[in-house]
C-alpha cells in the first residue's frame, strides 16, 4: 500500500447525507430513576437510591459483594462497608442486620454509634459462602448500574445540538498551528458528532489533531464502574481512559440526596481513546476473563459519550471493511449488541464519536459504497512554507531555545526549498529534539544555529545521503 501524495490545496469537505436515527430502547417507566441536572454544569447528575430497589440490582447481589468485600478485607467497618458497595449505609443497615442474624457475619467491636460504626468480619459460616459466591463470580466493586438505568444516562448526556463554536474549537487547538480553513473543515463534522475520517501522508499530525479534540471544554458525564445485564457483570470504568474529577465535596457517602450522586457511578471527563495498529474484531465485543468470570467492555462501550479514535486505519489485524461492517447498525441506529459467552446478547446504546485516521488513500481503504458510510472526509495537507516556519519557531520556543534572525529561513531555503524536502508537521519538532541532543552532548549554548540545524537535519532523515560515497 502506498502513502498518498498533496493533492492541489483545497478547502472542501465532502459532506455525504446525514444517517437516520432511532431512539435507544426506553426503559419501563417503573424502572426509570429520576436523573436531575445540574444546570451549571449541565450535567446529568444519577441520584442517589432511597431504597435497595431504586438500585435495580437484586438484595442477593448486594449481599453477595458485602460478604467478598469482608472476606478479601477481613474486617471492616460498617459506614466503610457501604462506601465500598457505592451506597448510603441506611440502605444496606437492615441487609448487615440479616446477615448477622444468620450468623455469617459479626461484629467485633464498635464505637457506640450502632453497626455504622460496628467492626464487621465474617464468621466461618459466612467465609464458606463467600467461597461460593467467589466461584460464581469473583467481582468484588462498587454494586453494578443495571443496563437500563446505564443507557438512559448515556442518552440523556449526549452533547446537544450546535454545542461547538468556532472560538470553543479555537482555544482547543491554540497549542497548535492549524490554519483556518483546517478548523473549518473539522468544526462542522465535531460539531454533528458523526463518523469523521481524517486522511494524509504520515507526519502530518492527524493523530494531534484529533486528540486535540479532548481539550475543547465540554461538561462532565458519570460513568457507572460496573454494569449488569442478564445477571453477567461487565466491568466499564477503566484508569487508562476514564479521567475522573475530584469531587472533594463528595467524597464520603451522604444521606442527603440533593448534596451527592449516586457513588456506583463516577465523574469523569469525556473520554477519549484510541486505537492502531493492535485493532481486531475481538477487542470490539465483551471480553470475558475465565478466572474472575467478569466481562470487560469493549472500547467503544468505553468510550461512550466521547471520542474513539481508531488510528492507522487500514493497518489493523482485521480489514477496513470487516471493522466498518462492524459498525454500521451502531453508526446508523446508535446502539449495539455484544455477546455474552453463554449465548445471548446485550443492547447498549452507541454514543461514541468515531473518527478513523489513515495515511493511505480513501480508494485504498474500500469503493464508494463502503466509503459511503462514514459520513465526514478531510485530507489534511501538508503545511505551507509560513506555515512550517512558525511550528519551527513556536516549538523552538517551547524549548527555551535561541535562534538568531534569518536562521530557520535560511534552513528551510537550504534543505525544504532548495533540497526538495517536502514539508511535514513533524519535521520540527524531530529536528530541534536532535538538535538538543547534539547541543547537550557537546555542552554547546542553548542556541540554533546553522551548524547545529544542517547535522540535526543530517541524522534525521536519509534521502539526503549518497550511500555510495
Amino acid at each position: 500500500m502506498s502513502a498518498i501524495s498533496d493533492p492541489p490545496l483545497r478547502s472542501g469537505i465532502q459532506i455525504n447525507i446525514p444517517r437516520p436515527t432511532a431512539p435507544s430502547p426506553e426503559p419501563r417507566e417503573a424502572e426509570r430513576p429520576m436523573y436531575t441536572s445540574a444546570p451549571e454544569e449541565q450535567a446529568v447528575v444519577p441520584p442517589p437510591p432511597e431504597s435497595l430497589a431504586d438500585t435495580g440490582i437484586s438484595v442477593s447481589l448486594i449481599e453477595q459483594l458485602i460478604l467478598k468485600f469482608l472476606y478479601f478485607r477481613g474486617e471492616v467497618m460498617g459506614r466503610d462497608l457501604a462506601s465500598l458497595v457505592g451506597l448510603q449505609y441506611s440502605l444496606i443497615d437492615e441487609l448487615l442486620e440479616n446477615i448477622k442474624r444468620q450468623h455469617h457475619v459479626g461484629i467485633k467491636k464498635s464505637l457506640g454509634m450502632g453497626n455504622s460504626s460496628g467492626i464487621f468480619a465474617l464468621t466461618e459460616s459466612g467465609r464458606n459462602l463467600t467461597r461460593e459466591y467467589l466461584e460464581n463470580n469473583q467481582y468484588a466493586g462498587t454494586v453494578p448500574v443495571p443496563l437500563h438505568q446505564y443507557a438512559e444516562v448515556v442518552r440523556r448526556q449526549r452533547l446537544a445540538e450546535n454545542w461547538l463554536t468556532p472560538d470553543s474549537l479555537r482555544k482547543a487547538f491554540k497549542h497548535l498551528v492549524v490554519e483556518q480553513d483546517i478548523l473549518a473543515r473539522i468544526g462542522p463534522a465535531v460539531n454533528s458528532n458523526k463518523s469523521f475520517l481524517i486522511y494524509g501522508q504520515p507526519g502530518n499530525g492527524k493523530t494531534a489533531l484529533a486528540e486535540s479534540l479532548f481539550r475543547v471544554e465540554t461538561a462532565p458525564i458519570y460513568m457507572p464502574y460496573a454494569i449488569e445485564s442478564q445477571g453477567n457483570i461487565i466491568q466499564l470504568y477503566d484508569p487508562i481512559y476514564h479521567q475522573k474529577i475530584d469531587d472533594s465535596e463528595s467524597d464520603s457517602v451522604t444521606l442527603d440526596r440533593d448534596h451527592g450522586y449516586d457513588r456506583r457511578w463516577f465523574k469523569c471527563r469525556r473520554p477519549f481513546i484510541i486505537t492502531g495498529g493492535e485493532l481486531g474484531l475481538d477487542m470490539l465485543d465483551l471480553s470475558f476473563n475465565k478466572v474472575s468470570k467478569v466481562y470487560d467492555a469493549p472500547f467503544q462501550l468505553k468510550a461512550n459519550n466521547g471520542i474513539y479514535l481508531i488510528d492507522d486505519f487500514g493497518r489493523q489485524k482485521a480489514s477496513p471493511a470487516e471493522i466498518l461492517n462492524r459498525w454500521i447498525v451502531p453508526m446508523e441506529r446508535h446502539v449495539d449488541y455484544l455477546s455474552f459467552q453463554a449465548g445471548g446478547k446485550m443492547t447498549v446504546p452507541f454514543e461514541a464519536f468515531l473518527i478513523f485516521s489513515t495515511n493511505l488513500r480513501p480508494e485504498q481503504l474500500g469503493d464508494e459504497a463502503f466509503l459511503r458510510r462514514i459520513q465526514y472526509k478531510m485530507f489534511l495537507r501538508s503545511p505551507g512554507r509560513n506555515e512550517f516556519i512558525q511550528i519551527f519557531e513556536r516549538f523552538a520556543e517551547s524549548r527555551l531555545l535561541e535562534y538568531g534572525p534569518g536562521v530557520i529561513e535560511s534552513f528551510v531555503e537550504k534543505h525544504y526549498v532548495q533540497g526538495g524536502k517536502r514539508y511535514r508537521r513533524c519535521h520540527p519538532r524531530d529536528v530541534i529534539s536532535h538538535a538538543i541532543d547534539l547541543i547537550n552532548f557537546e555542552a554547546r549554548a542553548k542556541e540554533l544555529t546553522e551548524d547545529v540545524l544542517d547535522r540535526a537535519f543530517d541524522s534525521c532523515f536519509t534521502d539526503n545521503i549518497d550511500v555510495n560515497d
